[in-house]
């Protein structure tokens, strides 16, 4: 590690601590030398200047919060001393300026994926199964039971060998727990071994807890974010399990996936319990045409695309304070990079652009867009205030516990994942990415309701950063863990796939680190690297309920 602390940007009045900070440590930097007033851990902030109560904090320079104390120079800053607060913001768009990275390395790239009839391009091949209403949930778990093992998509994992091996100590009256079975060396079956459909990825069944029972905003919103699986470039074709009678009706599904693609054609299943008849029948048919479909879907194959056919969303959880200065501005440059060559990316999370209001709006291509920006995010933000709540409560325990201890520091580190580029368009939950460049999709913090909501906006890749560790995935698009740190990269490496912290240790820079991202992106969307979340099956799903979520 080259320097003990950070300064983000000229005009900030505190340093990011690189390393743990003792008290009464003496630092320099530059020609500035602070005595520690107390312990600062790495991710952490200390004050530049002594302030008095009611000065604002600034980072990235702008307005992260404002102290409800006098603090003394050299201070570390904590929930206890500052609180959340930004700048005022209004609409507005200027004369873009920006300066493209150059591409010339990359501009010619090509990946290895699947063409689809409406000219995009999927970095997987998925079968989908899903209900329209949760009555089906357990029609759709009756045939994955059916047909996962029997199609071989279901291996026997090592934690099956772990019980079985438990339950032989058990039965033979050993002390099953006194025996040391490490599930690292435990065998584990190749889950491509036995699959029949060469070239059919896997089948996902997709259960929730939605489409009849709430408001009709709910079920059409479920139609829309269904349609966008269906018609997804990752997605071969479909069978849906409709009750007959719900909120969700089949024919708003079929609105929403013409809207999407007009000229859709992949294999696709709709049924309906109701007229079929008896239960068993009922699974029986859909087992038998979506065995169809899969004999269909796995006739195509991989063919060569230009890296303009990738869509990435941009996602980020379990967030510290190193997510902003390492991980989340090395795929931001990626994003710059992708957008210059002629892709699209998508950054959303809005409760998580608290404080950049500002910026993000005089970086939108027209007035029409900045407009709808500055207005979801003002009816976002009401809607948590009415509910008792607000942007300001965004950061959870474990942001706070690592050096996030505002919505706005937390902000201003998360919108770097959208790097620089101007605003394109501007989305609202579940609409679809249509223009190249950076689109801005309006989602809630959450999560896996938010990668849920960007891969039904088109993306077939999901580039997650996250300093705390998180598994979270999705059934149909490949999801890249990204760590801000050396040490939460060494710790959980089953559920993490590139390590940025090497920019936090001088070992490289965000362009270096944006450039190697990109490099295993174009590897992972080729197939040639499964991921973690692909590898663990981790196939997380959650439609977001329109409502206050952060």
């Amino acid at each position: 590690m080259k320097h003990s602390v950070l300064k983000i940007h000229p005009a900030d009045n505190v340093l990011v601590a690189l390393r743990d900070i003792k008290q009464g440590e003496t630092i320099q930097f530059k020609e500035d030398v602070f005595l520690l007033k107390n312990d600062v851990p790495a991710k952490h902030k200390f004050t530049t200047t002594n302030l008095q109560k009611g000065d604002v904090i600034t980072m990235y320079g702008i307005t992260v919060g404002k102290a409800v104390q006098d603090i003394e120079r050299g201070s570390r800053i904590s929930t206890e001393n500052i609180v959340h607060a930004t700048d005022a913001f209004h609409q507005s768009t200027k004369k873009n300026n920006w300066v493209a990275p150059d591409v010339s390395n990359w501009q010619h790239k090509t990946f290895m994926g699947y063409h689809r009839s409406n000219g995009s391009v999927g970095t997987a091949n998925y079968w989908l199964v899903v209900p329209m209403v949760f009555c089906e949930n357990r029609n759709v778990e009756k045939m994955k039971e059916a047909m996962l093992e029997e199609l071989g998509y279901k291996a026997k994992g090592k934690y099956s060998s772990l019980t079985h091996k438990l339950k032989k100590a058990y039965v033979s009256g050993k002390d099953f727990l006194a025996d040391d079975f490490n599930i690292d060396v435990l065998e584990e079956e190749d889950d491509d071994a036995g699959k029949l459909f060469s070239n059919i990825d896997g089948i996902k069944f997709l259960t929730h807890t939605l489409g009849c029972g709430g408001i009709r905003q709910d079920a059409n919103t479920l139609c829309g974010l269904l349609a966008g699986y269906i018609t997804h470039p990752n997605v071969a074709g479909a069978t849906v399990l409709s009750l007959g009678c719900q909120n969700a009706e089949v024919k708003t599904l079929e609105a929403e996936i013409a809207k999407r693609d007009a000229g859709f054609n992949k294999p696709l299943f709709i049924l309906d319990q109701q007229q079929t008849g008896k239960g068993s029948d009922f699974i029986s048919l859909a087992i038998k045409q979506t065995f169809r479909g899969l004999a269909e879907a796995n006739k195509i194959t991989r063919q060569p695309a230009s890296i303009n056919k990738l869509i990435i969303g941009l996602e980020c959880g379990g967030s510290d304070g190193f997510s902003g200065i390492s991980a989340n501005p090395a795929i931001g440059y990626t994003s710059d990079i992708l957008v210059t060559c002629g892709g699209a990316v998508i950054l959303s999370e809005f409760p998580e652009l608290c404080g950049v209001e500002q910026e993000i709006s005089e970086r939108c291509t027209d007035e029409k867009n900045a407009e709808r920006f500055m207005h979801l995010m003002k009816t976002y933000n009401q809607l948590a205030e009415n509910a008792g709540s607000g942007f300001y409560m965004n950061p959870s325990p474990g942001n706070i516990k690592d050096g996030l201890i505002t919505d706005a520091i937390k902000s201003a580190g998360a919108s770097k994942k959208g790097g620089s580029s101007p605003v394109v368009d501007v989305l609202d939950y579940p609409q679809k990415v249509n223009k190249q460049g950076l689109n801005l999709l309006c989602t809630p913090g959450n999560d896996v309701e938010s990668t849920t909501a960007e891969v039904a906006a088109g993306a077939n890749i999901v580039l997650f950063t996250t300093g705390l560790g998180t598994p979270t995935g999705n059934p149909v698009t490949p999801v890249i863990k990204i760590s801000s740190n050396t040490k939460l990269y060494n710790r959980m490496q089953d559920i993490i796939d590139i390590n940025a912290g090497t920019i936090i240790e001088g070992e490289e820079t965000i362009e270096e680190a944006g450039e190697r991202i990109l490099d295993y992106v174009i590897k992972v969307a080729s197939g040639d690297i499964k991921v973690c979340a692909v590898k663990n099956e981790q196939d997380d799903f959650i439609p977001w309920k329109r409502g206050v979520s952060l």
